[in-house]
């Protein structure tokens, strides 16, 4: 249960060891935690075992058996035992007694006023490593022989034969959550399948039941248990592989690759210190600014002061983002000092051991990702894809096209020109991606990841030429071909476009920003973009024919920028109707359309939400404007009502325009919807 607590990858030492619980004793809140079954709840319990609840009420208001409570209870005795040791020294029997009660070193570091380093040292000193255990696959009913193993502190002998010649220990991605998902277990098992291909035995270590990675058949060798420095540096211990590939499974191994370097550990590929160049915000500017590679304004901020300081000088929109989280968690796009300060507050809580890094949101922009494998610093292959959305979409809810489409050819250049030079430098060695943004031909530098990205599965698929393989073979030193740059030449595209879960999400405002939201995604192939657009929407749950759509768009900007797209609805013979702004633009520029009243204060059949429950839209357009200070608006009611009525929804305007464009296409007959293999598109 403490390995469990801590692979949720929420900040979280195990059950116990963690920051003090956030409720006052007196309110009654903690009684409310241990009835009520929320994610935290085990925490409460833990909580409530401190402050003296008896197992008996405990379990009177959770109603957790027992017997676990009991379990917890150890836990709990364990954490106090060794809150009271003062100069940091354990014996022998309580360190033992601590890890076979699932602390890791870190937790048991800070219960003790020591560190990590310091608690590993001392364990080894006393000789208490872990055993490999196998789990029986088999039930018992015959002899286990699948390596599908784990390590414990507790039980005699160990499973398995040790070290392993010839092995490549690969890390996983661990849970799967919003930003990081299927795309790096693909890449994970690809490259287990490229080590098995060059005569290397692949040893696994991750923990999430639901990959492919986890499978026990995949691998010589399953390691199911936590991705983390100290179970990496005992594996490497017992096994003794030629190395750790860090660069497949996403955010969590990466993170893991200065640390394993400095304790003597390989890390096969890019350098440790070339990914925290990369990593490190500090150093990727310098960087940036050595090769006079242009980057948007930035400053890392401690105060709101010198953030309001910032927001003056370079002037709003800013974006807010904190360090070392994943997904664009609690970023945001702040419009005012208002709006900076509470983002501010909510950034600190999440990201308190590290500054807020501030940016100048450019508007209008295209963003660009760069998915490459690279050999020693030069670049053997890649791909350049585009965002359908403007820049302020968070790459994992963009609607990705490969190859570009409105890319000037100018900017396309510029990208290449400016990936060889960050590769050269940084002498990448395996599989890369950088995310640009352009504007007007001007291309500026977000990021750079040393590893796969999610988007390294799509275009792989779309390009036919296995990225992730290739990067293997490279990273081995093995030899390989270099793709044909004639492959580049397609006949076809691809559009990966973002799947949503609102419908489960009770009350969540459906729409995009630079917090990831999306939990997957559709891949689809066609003749060209319009083809590939539109399956990718009827993948994801759009319906054909439309028949009436509701528009509710706010700002002049957007009303203006999405004309030519109404006036192809209302030729494509579509009913339109439209919330009081919007029925007024269209009036005045002589398009007809039936005016939905706002939901707010009214309870006529006629209001937008009345209009979308009783079916008489087949789909909303509805695009937000930039204050969203009021979660209970008009705007947000029509989105909600979408969801809830399950009409498909439109909240990003080039969406909505390349919807129209594709609509306009297909009726026109200037588009087929073909059905046809991968093998069709890719072997034409």
């Amino acid at each position: 249960i403490q390995k469990a607590c801590r692979m949720l990858d929420v900040g979280k030492h195990g059950v116990a060891g963690n920051d003090p619980y956030e409720v006052q004793a007196e309110s009654g809140e903690l009684d409310d935690d241990l009835a009520n079954p929320t994610d935290d709840r085990i925490f409460a319990v833990v909580e409530a075992i401190r402050r003296g609840y008896t197992i008996e009420r405990i379990h009177e208001l959770s109603h957790i058996d027992s017997w676990f409570l009991h379990k917890l209870n150890r836990i709990v005795e364990t954490s106090l035992e060794l809150e009271q040791i003062e100069d940091g020294e354990l014996s022998k029997n309580l360190l033992l007694e601590a890890k076979q009660r699932g602390f890791s070193d870190k937790a048991i570091g800070r219960l003790v006023g020591s560190t990590h380093a310091r608690i590993r040292e001392m364990r080894l000193s006393y000789g208490l490593t872990p055993t490999v255990r196998q789990i029986d696959t088999l039930a018992a009913e015959y002899p286990a022989k699948t390596n599908y193993l784990y390590l414990t502190y507790h039980g005699g002998g160990g499973d398995g034969k040790f070290p392993v010649d010839n092995a490549v220990l690969l890390l996983g991605s661990g849970a799967y959550r919003i930003g990081c998902s299927v795309e790096f277990d693909w890449c994970c098992v690809t490259a287990g399948l490229a080590l098995k291909k060059m005569g290397y035995k692949a040893v696994m270590l991750n923990y999430n039941p639901e990959t492919v990675s986890t499978d026990y058949d995949e691998f010589h060798q399953l390691f199911f248990d936590e991705i983390s420095f100290e179970t990496v540096s005992d594996i490497c211990a017992i096994v003794k592989p030629k190395g750790v590939l860090v660069s497949m499974g996403g955010q969590i191994a990466n993170n893991l690759a200065v640390k394993l370097e400095r304790a003597g550990i390989r890390v096969l590929g890019t350098s440790p210190t070339s990914i925290d160049n990369a990593e490190n915000r500090h150093k990727f500017s310098a960087l940036l600014d050595e090769l006079k590679i242009d980057q948007p304004q930035w400053s890392e901020l401690s105060t709101i002061d010198e953030a309001l300081g910032f927001a003056e000088k370079v002037g709003y929109p800013v974006l807010v983002r904190p360090s070392y989280v994943l997904s664009g968690a609690a970023m945001a796009v702040a419009t005012s000092d208002t709006e900076l300060t509470k983002y501010l507050k909510v950034a600190a809580k999440v990201s308190p051991e590290y500054p807020t890094v501030i940016s100048k949101f450019l508007e209008n922009a295209k963003e660009i990702e760069f998915d490459a494998v690279a050999d020693h610093g030069e670049i053997v292959a890649y791909a350049i894809s585009e965002h359908v959305e403007n820049a302020g979409v968070h790459s994992g809810d963009a609607t990705l096209v490969f190859p570009a489409q409105r890319t000037y050819l100018e900017t396309i250049r510029r990208i290449r020109r400016i990936a060889t030079q960050i590769a050269e430098r940084l002498k990448i060695t395996g599989p890369f991606n950088i995310q640009f943004i352009a504007k007007d031909n001007r291309v500026r530098v977000i990021e750079c990841n040393l590893r796969a990205s999610r988007s390294f599965p799509f275009v792989s698929k779309v390009i036919n030429q296995n990225f992730i393989e290739l990067a293997t073979r490279i990273i081995m030193g093995q030899p390989y071909e270099k793709p044909d740059k004639r492959s580049f030449e397609l006949n076809h595209v691809g559009v990966k476009a973002p799947q949503f879960s609102f419908t489960r999400l009770d009350g969540a405002d459906p729409t995009t920003g630079v917090e990831m939201a999306s939990t997957g995604e559709v891949g689809c192939l066609g003749g060209d973009f319009n083809e590939a657009f539109i399956k990718s929407l009827l993948s994801v749950g759009y319906r054909r024919p439309v028949r009436s759509i509701l528009l509710s768009v706010g700002t002049i900007e957007n009303k203006s920028g999405m004309l030519r797209a109404f006036e192809r609805f209302k030729e494509l013979g579509i009913a339109l109707y439209a919330t009081e702004g919007t029925h007024k633009f269209l009036a005045e520029r002589g398009i007809d359309s039936v005016h939905a009243d706002w939901p707010i204060g009214s309870e006529s059949p006629e209001n937008a939400v009345e209009r979308i429950r009783t079916g008489e839209i087949d789909l909303v357009i509805n695009i937000p404007s930039a204050d969203k200070e009021d979660e209970l608006t008009n705007g947000y009611r029509i989105r909600r009502a979408a969801i809830d009525f399950n009409v498909p929804l439109v909240t990003n305007r080039q969406i909505g325009e390349r919807l129209s464009e594709a609509m306009w296409a297909l009726r026109k007959g200037e588009v087929v919807l073909e059905i046809k293999s991968w093998r069709e598109y890719t072997h034409a």
